[in-house]
């Protein structure tokens, strides 16, 4: 799929335009392509083409005889010239009618220019016509790919690629398997026995590919192309990553032989097609994950399937790291919020750099599950941070754990934000001072300690609890708390006014603060989740 476009325009567009002044005075009507304008008054020019060339000449050196003008002009169609142009006055007050005799003959278009038209006139012009057929092609191009791309996102992936590249080649596509099954198919349908012939071809395809390559590696893309009543066909092995995978050709059928064009958008659906149909392809539909994802809605508990969603290498362990992010770019209440899933593009790249399938992308948040080891200490991939997110990662957990390493992300994600760090990682020391008290007098103590804020009212215990927790992460700056929970500074100051009065406490004793820190990192997770987000 290397080829590229060969700049040319057709002869019909010279002859049409009006600054030049070209006639077509013989040979046949049939219109060419000309990829070139060379001018020479030699009696042999033929060591000095390369073909398809609109030649101008004044006929200096032409030969005198009928003889010598028939083998001049055999010698240049011999040459692949695609036309001659010969320019009236001043040697030829006329075109000599042996040169229109000869080029009638041997099937070559012969063109006037007029006395007044430049030979530099007609090359600027054709040079002109040709940028302008190339930028058309390379627009054309590139509309088709970004629908191509724009397809591949969808639900119906394949199915949606098919119609693009039928829309755009006026071909009907189907996909086979190494059978020949039809999978799926777009576009106008030909007769029979069009259909069926593509089939048998890409059956042949196929099996010549899967014949002739080296075992053990994947068989390189092959091509085919045949010709039947006016149909023409064209078949394409999809690119493999590996030995075991099903085999697939993308077939054509179309009433007119492939462009230059069609051909690099075929290219382009053949990769897409090949990403889209591989074992676990970027954004990942592999059968273990959707079965898992079934259960899931069905009921089953997190901890059931997460086996069916972590990788099929057991060296990567039944542990899980949770995820939060954030972009910012622009503050996240005033950024649009996008559809589910994000951007396609983006949310294939954040996948490949975190090492995972499972990400999620809202607006301006992400979360992500990445599977991992006990022993795994998360890396934040700097692609993220070109990409402007901020990440929080949680401490590896089992698949029982999520709700809390799910706390952890997110309070890490809030520190990252208070730093303007790019990520930052949750930790937790075993030497310390929860270390000398039982974790379940510890959470009684938090639970008792923060039990008036149930009398709080609006915006809840939640709310004043979030507010707590991240003022005394930022050690009691005021502006940093409103800009990471995205409120105004007064409404920190209020609820945080309304946190000292229920629990009957001065937030400015360090002590008090030192209590209150250790309480908040004991209270159970069912008491804060809510207020892990606010709209």
């Amino acid at each position: 799929m290397s080829e590229t476009i060969q700049p040319s325009v057709p002869l019909s567009v010279l002859l049409a335009d009006p600054g030049l002044g070209l006639s077509q005075v013989a040979g046949p009507a049939d219109d060419r392509l000309i990829g070139t304008v060379g001018t020479t008054e030699i009696e042999d020019p033929t060591p000095y083409l390369v073909g398809g060339e609109l030649l101008l000449t004044a006929g200096v050196r032409l030969p005198q005889d009928a003889e010598g003008i028939n083998t001049y002009v055999a010698r240049v169609v011999a040459a692949g010239v695609a036309a001659l142009g010969f320019g009236v006055a001043p040697v030829h007050q006329e075109i000599p009618p042996e040169l229109v005799a000869a080029c009638d003959r041997h099937g070559l278009p012969l063109l006037r220019l007029p006395p007044d038209t430049p030979f530099v006139a007609v090359g600027q012009a054709t040079y002109a016509a040709i940028a302008e057929a190339l930028n058309r092609d390379l627009r054309e191009i590139s509309k088709a790919q970004s629908a191509l791309t724009s397809a591949a996102a969808r639900p119906d992936a394949l199915q949606a690629v098919l119609n693009q590249l039928s829309t755009h080649t006026g071909a009907w596509a189907a996909l086979f398997d190494a059978q020949g099954n039809e999978l799926f198919s777009a576009g106008p349908r030909p007769p029979e026995p069009a259909p069926r012939l593509l089939r048998d071809l890409a059956i042949r395809t196929t099996s010549r590919s899967t014949r002739d390559h080296a075992k053990g590696r994947p068989p390189p893309p092959a091509a085919a192309a045949d010709h039947i009543e006016g149909v023409h066909l064209t078949v394409h092995t999809l690119p493999r990553a590996d030995s075991t995978a099903t085999p697939l050709v993308l077939g054509q059928a179309a009433v007119s032989p492939p462009t230059v064009v069609h051909r690099q958008i075929t290219g382009v659906a053949t990769v897409l097609l090949s990403l889209l149909t591989s074992p676990r392809h970027a954004l990942s539909t592999e059968t273990r994950s959707v079965g898992a994802l079934v259960r899931l809605m069905l009921g089953a508990a997190p901890a059931e399937v997460a086996a069916a969603l972590a990788p099929t290498d057991a060296s990567k362990g039944d542990h899980w790291i949770v995820v939060h992010g954030r972009h910012m770019a622009t503050p996240a209440r005033s950024r649009p919020a996008s559809r589910p899933g994000g951007d396609p593009a983006q949310l294939a790249a954040l996948a490949t750099a975190l090492g995972t399938p499972y990400v999620h992308i809202d607006g301006a948040h992400l979360l992500a599950l990445t599977p991992s080891t006990p022993e795994t200490s998360p890396s934040a991939p700097e692609l993220a941070a070109v990409l402007g997110w901020t990440l929080g990662f949680s401490a590896p957990v089992p698949a029982s754990g999520l709700r809390r390493a799910d706390s952890q992300a997110e309070r890490a994600l809030q520190r990252a934000i208070a730093a303007e760090a790019p990520a930052v990682i949750h930790s937790s020391e075993a030497l310390t001072v929860h270390a000398l008290i039982s974790p379940d007098d510890a959470r009684e103590l938090a639970r008792t300690r923060f039990a008036p804020l149930a009398r709080a009212g609006t915006p809840g215990a939640p709310a004043l609890l979030e507010t707590l927790r991240t003022w005394l992460t930022l050690h009691g700056s005021w502006d940093r708390t409103a800009a990471v929970l995205q409120i105004h500074r007064n409404t920190v100051r209020h609820r945080l006014a309304r946190v000292a009065e229920l629990l009957e406490v001065d937030l400015q004793d360090p002590g008090v603060r030192m209590e209150l820190w250790f309480a908040l990192h004991w209270l159970p997770d069912e008491q804060t989740e809510e207020g892990q987000k606010y709209p």
